[in-house]
């Protein structure tokens, strides 16, 4: 992607970055972007994240902590006074007292975590303790999805959302806009309620694309699905056109007043986002929910697939040496991470961080080139399920226990919310070239059948204190390892 910013702005961000550095040579600091498609579990990632981290989680993984040089973890006034702060306290309480899982991410939020450690170099541990700051900067994965539109003028913007919209499931879903869309003329001139009319049917053409039981994870623009302070605005009511016919319109026409506010919003919503947070980060960790499109079929997994090379293809990876990095800022690592592994028997874990670096396979070769580590793992940020064994027709099965959240239905049956069961996941294929083989249609063949159910958040146990355990999880310290681990060598 070409540079989405100015030169002004590139010279305002290499200065913000000068002086970030010449702090951080007193005390480092690193910005960790957390980001993923939609209910990948965002909140719960960072909320699990700090919470080991502070009250001293099992994260064997986790150099710096299995040997012992990590001294302290505190949270700390994070460094930008305008950006909402992260509210984890509320989060906890959410999963550990009433078992619930947070609200999701609606807007962008941060928080500083700061680790004293002794470093592993004899040396270093003469000068004295080390420390880190940790600035954690959580947005919604639907604002990323918006970058790869800083390289799309309005026309080839439409034509794909056109294309887009006319196949599979999706031709159902988008008939509504399709019909509004086709009746409109181009050159004609454009009045504000069929405006209006027709930005609402496209918006309402992602919501029902995002749904559950369609889990499409391409849907752009972004903002359309959470408005916040813009709903209503300008820069919100456009939507594409059926036809583009050549040449140039009139002021004050249709497809001259939907061109004009879609560049309104790359203006005024997407290039501020890049410039003042997405372009500032050092890591970057992707989330995203593999087992939900697998459920749903091939449509959901190809779509996943091509939303994943979207947000990938926006970053900017590469290496930063110590000279450059004062002027300039790269995402020297990113982490691809499926996530609910949990729900899940571990036998099939490798196999779910097989069909998600499948996913990424063309982003993983572009960042590797650039010189910038990326990783895929398959993990959990909050286990909510234990492991067991039971037999059936003489045949011993691995399943999953854990309690189901109220109103989740398995083979005819309702749970209430309060009931712990065992439950047969089902297991994931040994190869994955069946998954992403191209067919005709939505054929299932190939696709394993998974008995899919969310689960309540575990109930933690208590020290003889009273003192509830971190909350457990699988691979978050394997995660941490590889966004953090050498900052704290």
């Amino acid at each position: 992607m070409s540079s989405p910013i100015s030169f002004a702005d590139e010279a305002k961000l290499a200065l913000e970055t000068l002086a970030e550095r010449a702090t951080g040579l007193v005390n480092p600091s690193i910005r960790l972007g957390v980001t993923g498609l939609s209910r990948a579990g965002k909140t719960v990632f960072i909320s699990s994240l700090i919470h080991n981290l502070l009250n001293g989680g099992r994260l064997p993984l986790l150099e710096a902590y299995r040997s012992g040089r990590v001294k302290s973890a505190r949270l700390e006034e994070q460094p930008d006074d305008a950006v909402p702060r992260f509210q984890y306290e509320d989060h906890i309480r959410a999963l550990v007292e009433d078992r619930q899982w947070p609200d999701s991410t609606r807007a962008i939020s941060e928080m500083r975590l700061t680790i004293d450690y002794e470093s592993a170099s004899t040396w270093n541990r003469l000068i004295g303790v080390g420390r880190l700051s940790i600035d954690i900067v959580d947005y919604p994965g639907e604002w990323l999805m918006d970058l790869p539109l800083l390289d799309q003028d309005y026309r080839q913007f439409g034509a794909h959302a056109v294309e887009q919209a006319s196949k599979g499931a999706r031709a159902a879903l988008s008939k509504e806009w399709l019909r509004l869309a086709d009746a409109i003329k181009p050159g004609a001139p454009a009045d504000e309620a069929t405006a209006r009319s027709l930005a609402q049917s496209f918006t309402n053409y992602l919501r029902e694309c995002k749904e559950d039981k369609h889990s499409f994870s391409s849907l752009a623009p972004g903002r359309f699905l959470m408005p916040g302070d813009l709903e209503g605005s300008p820069a919100l009511t456009f939507a594409p056109l059926l036809h583009f016919p050549e040449g140039r319109f009139e002021k004050g026409s249709f497809h001259a007043t939907m061109e004009r506010r879609y560049e309104a919003y790359k203006t005024h919503v997407v290039k501020p986002f890049f410039r003042d947070h997405f372009a500032r980060l050092d890591r970057q960790i992707v989330l995203c929910d593999t087992l939900q499109a697998l459920n749903r079929g091939p449509e959901a997994l190809a779509d996943l697939e091509n939303a994943l090379s979207d947000v990938l293809s926006s970053f900017r990876p590469g290496t930063n040496s110590f000279l450059s990095s004062f002027f300039t800022r790269k995402i020297d690592r990113v982490l691809v991470a499926a996530t609910k592994a949990d729900h899940l028997h571990h036998e099939s874990h490798d196999r779910l961080e097989a069909i998600t670096r499948r996913l990424v396979e063309r982003a993983v070769e572009r960042i590797g080139r650039s010189g910038a580590g990326i990783d895929v793992v398959a993990m959990a940020s909050v286990r909510a399920t234990r492991e067991a064994s039971v037999r059936r027709d003489g045949d011993v099965l691995p399943v999953i226990v854990g309690t189901p959240i109220a109103g989740e239905t398995i083979d005819g049956e309702t749970f209430d919310g309060l009931r712990k069961t065992a439950i047969f996941p089902g297991d994931l294929p040994k190869r994955t070239d069946g998954l992403f083989a191209k067919t005709d249609g939505d054929d299932r063949t190939a696709f394993p059948d998974i008995n899919f159910v969310r689960f309540r958040p575990p109930e933690l146990e208590e020290t003889g204190g009273g003192i509830k355990l971190s909350l457990p999880h699988i691979r978050l310290d394997r995660a941490l390892q590889f966004l953090i681990g050498d900052r704290l060598a």
